[in-house]
């Protein structure tokens, strides 16, 4: 399925029912007096957060949502019905905007949260209900209230625990591959991925991550260089970042250290807290480098970027260092979990 990340659809409420004017006429009654019902309410427009949906591809085909009109009263004091609310599921993690002011109305971040985005109009009242001492057969009804319409932009911000940040061909596909069922594609050539891809890490029966694998970055990814700057923003929900650097380049490319200089240039540059997030340094493919150089080599790329937080030197082909690496992960989570426990 193609993946879509943002879309504007609209959203109409429905109308409230009108009221009637009726009044109540049976043999051997002569003054029956008023029995106009009220109408019904309108139906809501509301969205309903899923975990079975991870892109907003199908609002790309239809783009417009009604809910049902309450339907108008009736003789007998019959109250109309109110009209079914239309429930609009998108995926865990959408921010919902108004599309002509901008502003933020939502952000589902729980499976099953709602959000009200449309009002349904309000009934009509009926003319049993303006009956009087003064006034005993009322002609007057009202009628129902018309529902909000509303311009709505959806934004999709995926929620993964760990999220992999590199420049194309850095192997994140390949990690991701190595950790999780997810199948990204692999290839020996940039931009091999083209939209992000979730994968569930599972490190034993009870215990188990998301992580999310995104474009990768170029130099110039802040100013819409690239494909990455347009998926960035899915790491913004991640509580740890796993910045992976191929130790060992091909010919006439880039040094391991200046790829990283400008990786973590362009988190500054991109903003939403993304260069203050925990970041673990994973030097991959060190099947490459012969046995007796990697101590050294990966050594001296460490130092070169004057890193004092965690390193992890893998092989996502092989497997090396990636268990160890899972599991380092899943206990910062759980140590993350509790210390916020801690605090609320």
């Amino acid at each position: 399925m193609k993946f879509v990340d943002e879309t504007v659809i609209r959203v109409e409420a429905g109308n409230g029912g009108n009221g009637s004017v009726s009044f109540r006429r049976e043999k051997y009654i002569p003054f029956g007096g008023p029995d106009g019902g009220d109408g019904g309410d309108g139906g809501s427009v509301i969205l309903v957060a899923s975990n079975n949906l991870n892109t907003l591809v199908d609002f790309r085909y239809n783009p417009t949502h009604r809910a049902e009109h309450g339907k108008k009263g009736s003789g007998a004091n019959c109250t109309g019905r109110k009209g079914d609310d239309k429930l609009i599921r998108v995926p865990t993690g959408t921010l919902v905007f108004d599309a002509e002011t901008d502003e933020l109305l939502g952000d589902l971040t729980e499976p099953e949260q709602t959000l009200l985005v449309a009002q349904g109009g309000w009934h009509g009242i009926g003319n049993a209900r303006f009956k009087s001492s003064t006034n005993r057969a009322p002609m007057k009804a009202t009628p129902g209230t018309p529902g909000e319409h509303r311009l709505l932009r959806l934004e999709l911000k995926l929620i993964a625990d760990v999220g992999l940040l590199g420049m194309p061909n850095a192997g994140k596909s390949s990690l991701i591959r190595k950790v999780s069922s997810a199948r990204p594609k692999v290839a020996d050539y940039p931009f091999t991925t083209l939209h992000p891809n979730l994968g569930v890490v599972r490190v034993d029966e009870e215990r188990s991550f998301v992580m999310a694998d995104v474009p990768g970055l170029i130099e110039g990814a802040a100013e819409g260089a690239g494909l990455g700057i347009q998926f960035l923003k899915h790491l913004a929900r991640t509580r740890l970042l796993l910045h992976l650097i191929d130790v060992m380049p091909y010919e006439g490319e880039e040094s391991p250290v200046e790829v990283a200089r400008k990786i973590v240039a362009e988190l500054e540059k991109r903003g939403e807290g993304l260069a203050e997030k925990p970041r673990w340094l994973v030097l991959n493919k060190v099947d490459r480098l012969p046995e007796e150089e990697t101590d050294q080599h990966c050594a001296e790329i460490v130092a070169a970027l004057e890193w004092d937080g965690p390193v992890f030197r893998i092989s996502a082909l092989r497997g090396d260092g990636v268990r160890e690496l899972t599991y380092g992960i899943m206990n910062f989570l759980e140590q993350e979990a509790a210390r916020h426990a801690a605090e609320e």
